[in-house]
């Protein structure tokens, strides 16, 4: 499922936009350094990283694990968010999102973002997973402690 590699865009005859070094979802753990290696850059002075990972509660019930799954336009579109959010001042960005049975604790999403200066790898940081999480066709399935569970993003 990797979008590392250049892919054409078919709304554009420029292509993908270089700055986005790392869009893709993966059903093994995720690495926060992969990320911060490719949005290292020597313009960067600041570099935002979100890392999301599983909680033992959700509105005061205990998560027992969590299953997510995508739809096959999820990479697709989360290379659309990734260059929607995408700044004049923004040096680098990288997003993945794991699929698959998670356990408490575990990593979910990272997303790393590297500029001159922070403010704005922090702003566009902030805004490509509220975007991610908004947009991208992802569904999480928590299962409770109690047995119950719930669908959530459908």
């Amino acid at each position: 499922m990797s979008e590392s590699d250049s892919l054409p865009d078919a709304g554009s005859d420029a292509g993908p936009d270089p700055r986005v070094r790392l869009v893709d979802l993966r059903d093994s753990p995720l690495s926060v350094d992969e990320a911060l290696g490719l949005v290292s850059d020597p313009a960067a002075g600041g570099v935002a990283v979100f890392v999301g990972t599983v909680r033992q509660q959700d509105h005061a019930r205990a998560v027992e694990l969590l299953d997510y799954s995508a739809h096959p336009t999820a990479v697709d579109v989360l290379r659309e968010v990734a260059e929607s959010v995408l700044t004049d001042e923004i040096t680098a960005l990288a997003a993945v999102h794991r699929v698959g049975r998670l356990a408490i604790g575990d990593t979910a999403v990272v997303v790393a973002v590297s500029a001159p200066h922070r403010a704005a790898a922090l702003t566009v940081c902030t805004e490509m997973i509220d975007t991610l999480k908004a947009r991208v066709p992802i569904w999480k399935h928590q299962v409770f402690s109690d047995g119950s569970d719930e669908w959530v993003g459908l």
